[in-house]
């Protein structure tokens, strides 16, 4: 079975659901293609996901746009109305949506909740969706790339996009070659019912063994952690049981929100830094994670992999008379408008990362200098928030 589309986007992560009905909402025809499954997940209601992510207010109106936002459940759903950082020698810093002219800083939406929105957004899109699928070969030619499954099946189309991940299939088939870069930290994540409300404020302190534990609120009295932490301190949490592993994490943390009780099982993801060489090549666009890799402390990944979809959609959508989505002028043009945007990030969190990793004396007393400097100059701290608002 041969089938041609103008679009065909490998990878059904977050990233590749909102880009397919943008592309097609654009007229485009599109074919989404991905090892796993495509049906909802099933889930007892009274349950959390582990994996939560914070979803800034730009990310929001993206989804919104593509229909998917505005069917999430409300109250599965947290604002991030403040947020306080402290360093690891005193210095501390202080956010706040209302300063800044926004709703929230962000907003806590869980995994599973925001995929069943954006598979039900596809549906209604009309795009052509193929799950449990091995992808086997992907060939290309002046006019079209091709690609093979593992049944026989081939998937023709003026552009392949790769959504599939940190280690993408579809960019090492294309041959964009770039190896990642650990930091030799693991993050540790786990959902908590807390003994005090957080009233919609965040935490993240920034530790001296040079890991970083965020706290993120969820719906009623619970809270997300993310703990990027050094690896053997990671196996260590990730082995505890969840009595000791919420009793170390509401010290990590100094009670801030009174004693904790884990409500669901400790999960582990090692970070690295990805940065290519580029994001397109012949017929080939990247997005998400395959196209580059962040450290987790600002919330940033996903909202980067949207910003992709966002860009690519939008450049696809003005082509004016270049029919053709794969031309090399549009593929320049969406590597163009990601460029800066995702540069910056990798440069501030990987920056950040670095700044806060060596425990000599003098830089930590520069570093937490520097934060609370940072907290008095309402200007400079406006400016430092905007990239991730938007």
């Amino acid at each position: 079975m041969n089938t041609v589309y103008d679009v065909v986007i490998a990878g059904a992560g977050l990233v590749g659901l909102s880009l397919a009905p943008a592309l097609s909402r654009s007229g485009l025809s599109v074919a989404l293609v991905d090892r796993g499954s495509m049906a909802d997940d099933e889930h007892a209601p009274d349950t959390f996901d582990a994996r939560i992510y914070a979803i800034s207010p730009g990310s929001a109106a993206f989804l919104r746009a593509v229909g998917a936002w505005q069917t999430l459940r409300c109250e599965r759903i947290a604002a991030i109305e403040s947020m306080h950082v402290e360093g690891d020698a005193g210095g501390s810093l202080d956010f706040s949506a209302y300063d800044l002219g926004e709703r929230a800083l962000a907003w806590i939406v869980e995994e599973r909740e925001l995929r069943t929105a954006l598979l039900r957004t596809v549906r209604r899109a009309g795009v052509d969706m193929i799950g449990d699928a091995t992808l086997d070969a992907l060939m290309w030619s002046a006019p079209a790339g091709t690609l093979r499954l593992a049944d026989g099946r081939t998937l023709e189309a003026r552009l392949i996009v790769g959504a599939d991940g940190a280690r993408s299939w579809v960019r090492e088939a294309a041959g964009i070659v770039a190896e990642p870069k650990s930091y030799g930290q693991t993050a540790v994540v786990a959902n908590f019912a807390c003994e005090r409300a957080h009233h919609g404020r965040a935490y993240q302190w920034f530790r001296a063994d040079g890991g970083v534990l965020a706290w993120l609120p969820l719906p009623g009295r619970r809270m997300s952690m993310v703990w990027s932490a050094p690896e053997a301190l990671a196996q260590t949490l990730l082995a505890e049981n969840g009595e000791v592993l919420s009793a170390r994490v509401a010290e990590a943390g100094g009670y801030a929100l009174g004693a904790h009780s884990c409500i669901t099982p400790a999960t582990g993801f090692p970070l690295r830094f990805l940065r290519l060489p580029t994001s397109v090549a012949l017929r080939l666009a990247l997005v998400g994670d395959a196209a580059h890799g962040v450290h987790p402390l600002a919330g940033q990944g996903v909202n980067l992999g949207f910003g992709d979809a966002q860009s690519l959609s939008t450049v696809l959508a003005e082509r004016g008379p270049v029919s053709d989505p794969g031309a090399p002028i549009l593929l320049e043009r969406y590597a163009r408008r990601r460029a800066e945007p995702v540069l910056a990030m990798q440069a501030v969190t990987d920056g950040l990362a670095r700044l806060f990793g060596p425990p000599t004396p003098w830089l930590k007393a520069l570093r937490n200098a520097g934060i609370s400097a940072v907290d008095r100059l309402p200007l400079l701290k406006r400016a430092l928030a905007q990239p991730a608002l938007r």
